[in-house]
């Protein structure tokens, strides 16, 4: 069960992070959210697709990390085995909160009840004075680029939806042992439909800054081969 409580110095002066990777710390996850704005880097690791949120009835990208509920084959001996980490990820055990009184203006939460938060051992959130410590203003500035993201992403999933971009994804892997892995349930950007349109379409999606993503989101699949060897290794 998460705690959430905004960021202040005063209570949380001593507080520090673990982070190193691993499935006890919260990182034994099949899929994680990405934004639009990140897709050029995420795409250089990890396949793109897209899950229905079914209680907002909208699609939302995601980075595929393995095959199977709650595994992460890019996880290796408490490290993280890709050059990027999706900015969903990297934040925890922080998060982008509102006050209580219903202030809009996006605030720093933290999760209390994350297995990250130690006294410690890891990385000092604030300094002895109460500051700022470096890796917290790191945290605050992707935190600021993930609410701008998810912010964005809106538009670009409305222009998805508006041109019938979406197609279902099915994906049936026979592993080296034998057994078979079957990816269901989500869909990719249909690469056909997109080489079949307009010109005066394209150039919208392109002014929108939609047409990057877009082709990013593609060229991601080519990821898949790589994440069936590492489930090989894996076993």
């Amino acid at each position: 069960m998460s705690d959430h409580q905004l960021l202040n110095a005063a209570a949380h002066r001593d507080l520090r992070i673990r982070r190193e990777r691993g499935v006890e710390l919260g990182d034994g996850v099949m899929t994680a959210l990405v934004v639009p704005d990140e897709f050029r880097r995420v795409q250089a690791s990890y396949p793109i697709l897209f899950r229905q949120n079914r209680e907002r009835d909208a699609f939302v990208p995601l980075a595929l990390f393995g095959f199977d509920a709650g595994e992460n084959l890019f996880l290796t001996d408490g490290r993280w085995d890709a050059p990027y980490l999706p900015l969903s990820i990297d934040i925890q055990p922080f998060l982008i909160g509102g006050a209580h009184d219903g202030d809009a203006t996006p605030r720093a939460v933290i999760d209390l009840a994350s297995p990250r938060i130690a006294t410690d051992d890891g990385v000092r959130i604030f300094d002895r004075e109460g500051r700022p410590s470096p890796y917290l203003d790191i945290i605050l500035e992707r935190l600021g680029a993930l609410d701008r993201g998810y912010r964005g992403s809106a538009a670009f999933m409305e222009a998805l939806d508006r041109y019938g971009l979406l197609e279902p994804f099915t994906l049936e892997v026979t592993l080296d042992d034998g057994s078979t892995n079957r990816l269901v349930g989500f869909h990719c950007i249909a690469e056909e439909r997109v080489a079949e349109l307009d010109a005066a379409t394209l150039g919208r999606l392109n002014a929108d800054g939609h047409l990057l993503p877009i082709y990013m989101a593609i060229a991601s699949l080519a990821n898949l081969p790589a994440l069936i060897a590492r489930k090989n290794r894996h076993g």
